[in-house]
């Protein structure tokens, strides 16, 4: 299957380091949210060692799910933050904003390490005050949904529509290039159906009218 060729990329700060930080790849992205969620596991057997594994797992699975709902959540609220604020503008351009004008550019698809660990320390505190220990099995399973989205997110957008992910490119590139305001679940469709922000079915047939 070949690359999508990438033909434009944007640039975000003039400062060349901050530039150079604010793009990365699929391994850094793979390596350093495995490491956090490693760490995390390895947290959770010591602090939680009268835990069962069972528990572990059902904990692991109920941040798996969680994640599905925070990127709802934050792909149409956060991300899609619509303010005559210049600097809520500027700031969503930096967050979000230059993935839409610039979508194959896969420099920019993932979330670099250094804004990743902000966010990850964020949802800790967020988690420790709702589960305390919990956490050290919740949390990874969050991240562990952060690792099936940014995959699927990385192959919509790297390379040409393919079987196995054929309803993923669809609903996606709908919310690219035809309905910004629907289809904000990339990993899942569920909230999109649950919230109605769901492209009618007839948008999936018109798929000659959205770019490869």
């Amino acid at each position: 299957m070949k690359n999508i060729e990438n033909k434009a990329s944007g640039v975000i700060f003039k400062n060349p380091v901050l530039e150079f930080l604010s793009k990365t790849s699929p391994l850094i992205t793979f390596t350093w949210v495995g490491l956090y969620a490693g760490v995390l596991l390895w947290l959770n057997t010591k602090l939680n060692a009268q835990t069962s594994l069972y528990h572990t797992f059902l904990w692991f699975l109920a941040g798996l799910f969680a994640w599905t709902f925070f990127e709802y959540i934050l792909h149409r609220f956060l991300f899609h933050w619509v303010s005559e604020a210049k600097w809520v503008q500027r700031f969503t351009y930096i967050l979000h904003g230059i993935h839409h004008a610039y979508p194959r550019d896969v420099k920019r698809v993932f979330m670099p390490p250094a804004p990743g660990t902000l966010f990850v320390l964020a949802f800790y505190c967020l988690f420790w005050a709702l589960l305390q220990n919990k956490v050290y099995a919740f949390l990874p399973g969050f991240l562990a949904g952060y690792f099936v989205y940014a995959y699927i997110h990385f192959i919509i957008h790297a390379r040409k529509p393919f079987r196995n992910f054929k309803f993923w490119w669809t609903h996606h590139s709908l919310h690219h290039y035809k309905y910004p305001d629907k289809a904000f679940g990339v990993s899942s469709p569920l909230w999109d159906l649950v919230f109605n922000t769901m492209p009618k079915k007839s948008a999936r047939t018109q798929e000659n009218n959205i770019p490869n």
